[in-house]
């Protein structure tokens, strides 16, 4: 199977060089004012920058903001993040706005070589050129930052430039966000930051075995991270069709909300990106994934689990777990305000996949702190105290009281996530 897919590649790779090579779209160089370091460009651009979440991957733990280096994980090998701080001789100092558009577009860096799409250009390349040089202006006034680009780790072929323009062949085609004419300004502003300068489809859409996503947000792990992030367009995962406007909005901007919070790799976007947002782009956003159309797939009956796993978990539920989340499973609020989420109904909770559950239960953690929740409830992690079978059985106990249903859980899964580190 390897074999035939790197023959895949190689011939894709061939048929490139000599049909687009590379592929790109041409846009004509823009005038000095319209990325000059005017105020207005500037902050502008320092909105979009939060709106996109460069930071997270631009950073690395404990590093300078966008000097780069933070490793990204993936089935191929590693990629390291570049800077991408003005600085002239390891940043970007020395890109021109044409150089800058030209990376987010097209996937191409200074001087002709070819992207990773680890660096979602296949999203980016939805944004306008107007954006792209506010951003470009924006990060032409940081202070720069003077730090060597670590070249990537990648196993042979994927780290040759000619199997990466087969890929590009395959899975990319540049192309500006068209605003569809049958949908409102609102729906539309919000597809525009979902798709592209969002990048969500980044980690909630499935990848194939060359890393390609796909086009619906169905669901995807995130291989960098060890988390599964949830289908949008799935009620029975994270769907937001049958929420209410206000609470998605809710948790886009706090991290909680009175069907569910955020955790994991969820709560650093949120934390440091989508609390950002103005009311209006939020409402975009919420408009637009409400509307997503569900998918249409069938869900496999369930098998009950065995009633001594549901009994062991009760024991451990009713110990550990009820007095924040209720013994009916409805979650608890402080002063009306949302602080211990419901498990009961929870989407997210019962999703096939129970990565992370399992994860939240051995490592506990906090919902982001942001403006509107700014002392979050946590849950303290249970790893010190639980073993395999113990964990497996609350998890599975609470996927499947209340009217939840979903696959038990086993020991073995539960111990393949214990010694995986959070990041």
């Amino acid at each position: 199977m390897k074999r035939i897919v790197i023959l895949v590649l190689v011939v894709a790779a061939l048929a490139a060089v000599f049909v687009a090579w590379p592929r790109a779209e041409f846009i004509p160089s823009r005038a000095q004012a319209a990325w000059a370091a005017t105020p207005a460009n500037i902050a502008r651009g320092a909105y979009l920058a939060r709106a996109g979440d460069c930071m997270a991957c631009h950073t690395a733990r404990g590093g300078t903001p966008y000097a780069g280096g933070r490793a990204l994980a993936t089935p191929f090998g590693t990629v390291y993040a570049p800077n991408i701080t003005p600085d002239a001789q390891t940043g970007i100092g020395a890109w021109t706005a044409d150089d800058f558009w030209n990376a987010l577009h097209n996937g191409i860096g200074k001087g002709g070589r070819l992207l990773y799409p680890a660096f979602p250009y296949t999203n980016t390349t939805k944004v306008t050129r107007d954006d792209a040089d506010a951003l470009y202006a924006w990060l032409r006034s940081l202070a720069p930052v003077n730090q060597q680009n670590r070249p990537h780790a990648l196993r042979f072929p994927y780290d040759r430039q000619i199997v990466l323009a087969g890929w590009r062949l395959l899975y990319f085609k540049p192309g500006v966000y068209a605003p569809q004419p049958a949908q409102g300004a609102e729906w539309n502003r919000g597809a525009y930051l979902v798709e592209g300068l969002g990048h969500c489809g980044a980690c909630h859409s499935p990848r194939n075995g060359l890393g390609a996503t796909g086009s619906r947000l169905s669901g995807g792990h995130i291989t960098i991270v060890g988390w599964y992030a949830p289908a949008l367009d799935a009620d029975n995962e994270a769907g937001l069709g049958n929420w209410d406007q206000a609470h998605i909005v809710q948790l886009l901007r706090t991290g909680v909300a009175p069907r569910g919070a955020v955790f994991g790799p969820m709560a650093e976007v949120v934390g440091q990106s989508l609390q950002y947002l103005t009311d209006a782009d939020a409402g975009a956003m919420a408009t637009y994934l409400k509307s997503l159309p569900a998918d249409p797939s069938p869900r496999r009956p369930i098998t009950p689990p065995p009633e001594d796993i549901m009994k062991a978990g009760r024991k451990l539920y009713e110990h550990h777990c009820a007095d924040c989340h209720g013994s009916d499973g409805r979650g608890t609020s402080v002063a009306g305000h949302p602080a211990y989420p419901p498990l009961a109904g929870n989407g997210a909770l019962t999703m096939i996949d129970p990565v992370n559950a399992i994860r939240i239960v051995l490592n506990g953690g906090f919902p982001p702190t942001t403006a509107g929740n700014p002392r979050p409830f946590g849950m303290p992690p249970y790893s010190p105290l639980l073993d395999d079978a113990e964990v497996a059985a609350v998890v599975t106990y609470v996927r499947n009281s209340w009217g939840n249903a979903a696959p038990d859980v086993t020991p073995p899964e539960v111990n393949r996530w214990r010694a995986v580190p959070l990041d």
